[in-house]
């Protein structure tokens, strides 16, 4: 009887700690299914290429909108209008760590042209800025309506490839580009239109904007 009760507690302790420990097991086993963070192995040598030049455009959007940002503040950091520009720039300041990292962790080359936007972004962002608040908002719209069509246009067509498949990569455009038209519409609150000329320097920003994407794919 002793010998029975004594096994039987033995089983109660034994039998509850083997549990924990699969489950312990398995756990890793799921949480290592995926992995990768944002974007899949590619199957073959037209997928690597599509997805390579998606976040080496997206990486360098994001990279000029943080110089233009970084021109606008150095105009009108210390004017009322300072604090909503950093507001912005700190949002897209995430946005261009994000892909800084999903480029090192799939080992994507980021475009040859960084130093070209690095200057041009910084010289649209300050010389927008020299035209007051107003001039500088219009530049802000301008340049994330070019953002946020640009990454309208991958959404679709990720979604017509296989919405499962790159499910995380969607998610990250979305997020952004949600944030890309907030900035837009913030830039319309705060008198964009009223700069003079605004339809021209508008649509001159965009024809940039356009030729900066196609290069950036590209080179």
């Amino acid at each position: 009887m002793a010998t029975h009760t004594a096994l039987c507690r033995g089983s109660n302790f034994v039998v509850p700690m083997m549990i924990r420990q699969c489950l312990k097991c398995r756990v890793p086993v799921q949480l290592n299914s995926r992995a990768y963070s944002v974007i899949p192995p590619p199957r073959d040598s037209e997928e690597k290429e599509m997805l390579h030049r998606i976040l080496r455009v997206d990486h360098a959007g994001e990279y000029g909108a943080n110089r233009i940002y970084a021109g606008q503040m150095a105009v009108l950091g210390r004017s009322r209008t300072g604090p909503l520009i950093q507001e912005m720039w700190d949002q897209e300041k995430k946005h261009l760590e994000k892909f800084n990292e999903i480029l090192a962790e799939n080992r994507v080359r980021p475009t040859a042209l960084l130093p070209l936007w690095n200057i041009a972004g910084f010289v649209l962002g300050a010389s927008s800025a020299l035209l007051g608040k107003e001039g500088a908002m219009a530049c802000t719209v301008a340049v994330e309506e070019s953002i946020s069509e640009h990454y309208n246009s991958q959404i679709r067509a990720l979604m017509e490839k296989d919405p499962e498949r790159y499910t995380e990569l969607l998610q990250v455009i979305k997020e952004f580009r949600d944030d890309e038209m907030e900035h837009h519409d913030t830039g319309l609150e705060h008198d964009a239109e009223s700069v003079p000329g605004y339809w021209l320097l508008k649509s001159a920003i965009q024809l940039g904007c356009k030729a900066a994407i196609y290069v950036s794919q590209r080179i």
